[in-house]
């Protein structure tokens, strides 16, 4: 009887700790596993966009909502980069526990000061975003502020569990704080050089190590590479020595290709998200590729 009663207890306390598990919806990749370093074995994470997927476009699935409808966190940027896909699924999940202002939405933007700021936004412009470059999540700095944001929300909505949220912070911090003086070194021999990037998903990235990533294949943001901004672009490159062009997974690398070989450049494939580039399934992983495969293109 005794037994049997233990064996009916377990049960139960697994049952209850399997149900207990914080359910959390990440827009994008990064928030993602940014809530699974904190959250670990307590909580269930669902990344919407894929990481090879273009942020601005992401192809919103009947799931989506579901999942969002079921979910206690959102996670999402809070800076206009999902404004064409995420309204929508939010409308139709009516979910009070993820409205803005509550524990359980988190917006990865809050507190950070964006960079690129228009002074008007136009549809003459491309595709530029009123509250500025929503891609910050790349500098690890930011990245840190945004996994605290991500704790506290955690810890309000799982007191029991706070302290394990907020050790699981502590140790990501200190992991960034660590690395930050390697990535540091490893590019400093570069500061001030200019890179060529397919779109402007790099100021933050640019702004921490020392870099100018500041001419694009793209006229405009989201505007396709025409041959005669093409000629422009091969020409600042020689003009200004540069020996990379970034491009991300879902950009067409011929274009980046042919440009690379006018211009003696290197094309070094990059993604903002973890899963997006091979070897690259957590944050810090993620910067370490980038780090040396921008690295090894300046040398």
């Amino acid at each position: 009887m005794k037994k049997t009663l233990l064996i009916l207890f377990a049960i139960l306390t697994c049952a209850f700790s399997a149900h207990g598990k914080l359910n959390v919806v990440a827009t994008l990749p990064d928030f993602g596993s940014l809530a699974r370093e904190i959250g670990g074995d307590k909580v269930n994470v669902t990344v919407l966009a894929k990481p090879t997927e273009d942020p601005h476009f992401v192809d919103a699935r009947p799931s989506f909502v579901v999942s969002m409808r079921n979910a206690d966190v959102l996670i999402d940027g809070g800076a206009e980069l999902e404004i064409g896909w995420l309204p929508p699924l939010l409308q139709n999940a009516r979910n009070p526990k993820i409205e803005v202002g509550k524990p359980g939405r988190v917006q990865a933007s809050q507190g950070i000061r964006l960079m690129n700021v228009p002074a008007n936004v136009t549809r003459a412009a491309g595709d530029v975003h009123a509250l500025g470059n929503p891609h910050f999540t790349i500098d690890p700095i930011i990245a840190k502020a945004i996994a605290q944001h991500i704790a506290q929300s955690f810890s309000a909505l799982d007191p029991p569990n706070a302290g394990f949220y907020e050790a699981n912070y502590k140790k990501f911090e200190a992991t960034i704080n660590g690395k930050l003086q390697e990535w540091g070194a490893a590019l400093s021999p570069f500061h001030g050089q200019h890179v060529a990037g397919y779109h402007d998903s790099w100021p933050y990235f640019a702004h921490r190590f020392g870099l100018d990533i500041d001419l694009f294949l793209e006229p405009k943001p989201g505007i396709p590479p025409s041959p005669s901004h093409l000629a422009e672009v091969i020409a600042q490159m020689k003009a200004q020595h540069i020996k990379a062009i970034i491009v991300e997974p879902f950009h067409d690398r011929r274009i980046a290709e042919k440009v690379a070989s006018a211009t003696g450049a290197k094309v070094v494939d990059f993604s903002q998200f973890p899963g997006g580039l091979p070897g690259t399934d957590s944050y810090v992983k993620l910067i370490d590729t980038l780090v040396s495969r921008l690295a090894a293109a300046l040398k």
